[in-house]
């Protein structure tokens, strides 16, 4: 199923049952007294989280979803029955917006149900209005109608880890090396132009697609690339040994997320040189000293090409996350 990360739907919750007159059947009376039951509560549209990344996939073409109305009361103040909730399922890590109000629910959690719309009340029967001035009322009440409305919904990744860089500094190849995931690798723009998962130990690690230059204003995968690092708690930073000026590709990236919000410049870092089996060893300690200057702090050195540097990297990546989740 194709991967869908932002789509619109409308959606309906269940109008409540009608109350209803109804009379007890006495004996050698015409009619008893009021009987008549209250009308079943309309059914919620329900959100719940699942943990399938293509869960909104379903909703590009099927755009209309509706809960089940609650059923007329009955006679002997029978109550309707309530309808059925629209059950949704989204990615955890949705945000589900209404648009007419703007009120943002965030499915965070999975199976923990949210309800957006809420189902309409049933209507009264006469038997509700009985009192001692009124011993026969005619009274009924119809159901209420239940909330609606345009849900956007959008998926913004919550992943352990988010491998983040300039496209082609290797994200994909890292994460393939180390969850056996299968992005794409290749070498030209925007090779991955979706969010790869894969798990680590049973942490959860994202390649995220690549960034250019403007990408908080729109250009290229631009704030699809953003929204997604949003709420990953640690970047691995990616910067390739075959740029010329590590250091400039490292501040195009950082400029960007700094574009995008504070929230995503405060996370944890880690800058890694990739690819160093592409350069010499004197080429190499230049570029990671200068990538180490622009950073301010320690950078680590990666080549997925070979097994030292990669499980030195893996060891090193592992005690991070694992610090992080204490």
């Amino acid at each position: 199923m194709a991967f869908v990360d932002e789509v619109t739907i409308h959606a309906q919750a269940g109008r409540g049952g009608n109350g209803v007159v109804r009379w007890l059947h006495a004996f050698g009376k015409e009619k008893g007294g009021p009987s008549g039951g209250d009308g079943g509560r309309g059914g919620d549209v329900v959100l719940l989280g699942v943990r399938d990344l293509a869960a909104l996939a379903q909703y590009r073409y099927e755009k209309k979803f509706r809960a089940k109305d609650g059923e007329a009361g009955s006679r002997q103040e029978r109550h309707g029955a309530d309808g059925a909730p629209s059950v949704l399922k989204v990615p955890v890590g949705t945000t589900a917006r209404v648009v007419e109000t703007g009120e943002e629910f965030d499915i965070t959690v999975e199976d923990e149900p949210v309800t957006v719309f809420s189902g309409g009340r049933g209507g009264f029967g006469n038997a509700h209005f009985k009192s001692s001035t009124n011993q026969n009322p005619f009274k009924a009440m119809p159901g209420l109608s239940g909330g609606s409305g345009d849900i956007e919904f959008t998926l913004k990744l919550i992943a352990d880890a988010g491998f983040v860089g300039l496209p082609n500094a290797g994200k994909s190849s890292l994460l393939n090396a180390l969850t056996r995931a299968r992005s794409k690798v290749g070498a030209y723009p925007f090779t991955t132009l979706e969010p790869n998962l894969g798990d680590f130990y049973g942490y959860i690690l994202a390649d995220i697609p690549g960034l250019i230059e403007g990408a908080s204003s729109g250009r290229g995968l631009g704030t699809k690339f953003l929204k997604h690092v949003e709420r990953t708690k640690m970047l691995v930073h990616l910067v390739s040994a075959e740029q010329d000026d590590p250091a400039l590709a490292y501040r195009e990236v950082r400029k960007e997320l700094e574009s995008f919000g504070q929230e995503l410049v405060r996370k944890e870092e880690w800058v890694i040189l990739s690819k160093i089996d592409l350069v010499e060893g004197g080429e190499r300690e230049t570029k990671k000293a200068a990538l180490a200057a622009a950073c301010g702090r320690e950078v680590g050195e990666l080549s997925v090409e070979d097994e030292e540097t990669l499980k030195k990297f893996s060891d090193a990546l592992a005690r991070r996350l694992s610090a992080a989740a204490k």
